[in-house]
């Protein structure tokens, strides 16, 4: 029989024991219907089972099953898959790094770190210029290779590793009293073979204050320690070195100071042998000329570092002899390309000249001595005075004997043909009006313009 409650539904006790007698007969409720209750019936026994209405579909359901029985039977290493925010890593006190510098071999080391991912190391200078080696992570140390030290550097390792980060600075100075280094220093090669360095004492230095230089190439493998001082009152204040072969390019000098006193500073620098080697001047100058042109070769210099004959650049002064003192002469330029030779129009007959030549690094320009000067042309200042002297008293002596000659046959020329006389015309001869209108002798009042007639010459006066 069935039972229903006042609202016309099943009651729960009846629900119940129809629920538990399907269960004992192996007959159950078969599928889920979203949103609402399902009332089915047993067709063999007649009994009702109600099952309750789910708030989501079946599909869902089951999907959300499935999931949550993988997620469960995955293995606990999978979530590391997972990234994980990490906290930034934290810098742990100085110390901890232990960073050395050894100044010999300019090497800078620091104790190395597990796990590490960055490292960097650089040095900073009292003029904030900042120099960086090339490093790798794994690498626990850096040289620094073109770097002076005597102003003073700071030193800074920075080292990142997976769990924390390190910074460590380490500041080098330049310990002892101030103005006790070396000062004025510079180095020269002479002669391919030959160098020579000179400084001057420190100002604030003692006199018991004693100077060395030390060398290296610019490998560091190699120091080179000064064989042959110069010294002033007892100090090194210059070094002499007659080998340079263990000389490189670019070379890191040191000179190190000691006394009994006080600390002395150093002092260091880096040189390039190309810029310090003064050239030997060239050899062999030779000159010869033709009738328009003159032509000046050389040979060139031998150098210690080896260079072609494009990194030459060479200069010419040329002048003429028995001048004037003070006269400037012109200097020729003439470039290593011209394959050491120089021509110039001179044409015969040509004074007495000299030329010389210099030569230099084109780069730098750091001009040798001069050479030995070669000659060319003649001398015939003196000669041509002479000369002038002959001849004015040849031209003259010429002169004086043609003069003499024409004279002479001028004067027998007149005594051949002497001039005829020429007829005067009185009428138009002013000297003949002139006595013809002379004055008369007075007669009387007047002028006797007409002559007393007297006796005709050869007449007779009678008795």
């Amino acid at each position: 029989m069935r039972q229903r409650s006042s609202e016309g539904s099943y009651s729960e006790a009846g629900v119940s024991e129809r629920r538990k007698a399907s269960e004992r007969r192996g007959s159950g409720c078969r599928g889920f219907t979203a949103g609402k209750s399902v009332e089915t019936a047993d067709p063999r026994s007649g009994d009702v089972c109600v099952e309750p209405s789910l708030p989501f579909p079946l599909t869902s359901t089951m999907l959300l099953l499935v999931t949550s029985l993988l997620l469960c039977e995955l293995p606990h290493p999978a979530f590391l898959l997972i990234p994980e925010k990490s906290d930034p890593p934290t810098v742990v006190p100085a110390s901890s790094l232990n960073v050395r510098f050894d100044s010999r071999t300019m090497n800078l080391s620091w104790d190395c770190q597990e796990n590490t991912t960055f490292s960097r190391c650089f040095l900073t200078d009292k003029k904030n210029r900042v120099v960086e080696p090339r490093l790798n992570n794994n690498e626990c140390s850096c040289t620094f290779r073109e770097i002076c030290l005597h102003g003073g550097v700071t030193f800074e390792v920075h080292v990142n590793t997976s769990q924390r980060g390190f910074q460590q600075k380490l500041l080098y100075l330049n310990s002892g009293r101030e103005g006790t280094a070396a000062q004025n220093f510079s180095c020269f090669i002479y002669n391919v073979d030959f160098m020579n360095c000179t400084w001057a004492r420190g100002p604030t230095a003692p006199r018991d204050v004693q100077y060395f230089l030390y060398i290296q190439n610019s490998k560091r493998r190699r120091e080179i320690r000064c064989p042959y001082y110069m010294q002033d009152s007892g100090t090194h204040v210059g070094c002499h070195l007659d080998n340079l072969s263990g000389l490189t390019s670019r070379n890191y000098f040191l000179v190190n100071g000691t006394s009994r006193e006080i600390g002395i500073q150093f002092f260091d620098s880096l040189l390039d042998t190309k810029k310090i080697e003064q050239f030997n001047p060239p050899g062999n100058v030779t000159v010869h000329c033709n009738t328009t042109h003159c032509i000046v070769r050389w040979k060139q210099p031998r150098t210690y570092q080896k260079l072609s004959y494009l990194d030459f650049q060479y200069q010419l002064d040329v002048h003429r002899k028995n001048t004037q003192p003070g006269t400037e002469n012109l200097l020729i330029d003439v470039s290593g390309d011209l394959e050491n030779r120089y021509s110039f129009p001179s044409a015969e007959p040509r004074a007495k000249h000299s030329v010389k030549i210099r030569a230099a690094d084109v780069r730098i320009l750091n001009w040798s001595s001069w050479s030995e000067a070669a000659e060319f042309g003649s001398d015939n200042r003196n000669l041509s005075s002479v000369y002038i002297y002959v001849l004015l008293i040849v031209g003259t002596l010429v002169c004086g004997i043609v003069l003499g000659f024409l004279f002479k046959r001028f004067l027998r020329i007149q005594r051949l043909f002497p001039p005829v006389p020429q007829i005067k015309d009185k009428l138009n001869d002013n000297h003949e009006v002139e006595d013809e209108l002379r004055p008369q002798r007075r007669h009387g009042c007047g002028w006797n313009l007409y002559p007393t007639p007297g006796p005709s010459p050869g007449s007779g006066s009678s008795l």
